[in-house]
């Protein structure tokens, strides 16, 4: 697996203390887009357009409390950012959302909590014709005929 990961000047700590962990759990190659661009757009928007792009398989971006990074990856076509605050969040983005890019707030989740989040986003699979389906279908559907 190929994850792409970025964070703004606030979590930088918690990038790289993520980034261990995912090394040590083997989870794949790792490429970090950096933080030190106090926009933290620029950076979201790298790593979204990166994931969308198939480059890479997952993306995981950090800020003050998640919310600003996920806005900004949503703004780029085929990124499906989801903030995740609770471990069934983080296994239903996966499994029910087809979510490729998760986000967190590093002042609003703890660093234990962040490590289990991003296990259980990077070890659970969306299921194509699954009852939820439908659902994804829906919002590709809309982004195909409205976003350019």
């Amino acid at each position: 697996m190929k994850i792409a990961i970025g964070c703004d000047p606030n979590a930088q700590e918690a990038k790289m203390e993520l980034i261990q962990f995912m090394e040590s759990k083997g989870y794949g190659e790792i490429t970090d887009f950096g933080s030190e661009d106090p926009i933290y757009a620029n950076t979201a928007t790298k790593v979204a357009e990166e994931v969308a792009s198939g480059a890479y398989d997952r993306g995981i971006l950090i800020c003050g409390t998640g919310l600003g990074v996920s806005i900004a990856a949503n703004k780029v076509k085929g990124a499906y950012a989801a903030l995740l605050t609770d471990v069934y969040s983080a296994k239903r983005a996966r499994l029910s959302n087809d979510a490729n890019i998760a986000c967190f707030g590093a002042f609003t989740t703890g660093n234990k909590l962040q490590e289990e989040l991003v296990d259980a986003f990077l070890t659970n699979e969306f299921v194509p014709g699954c009852a939820s389906q439908p659902k994804v279908d829906a919002f590709v559907e809309y982004e195909r005929e409205h976003m350019k």
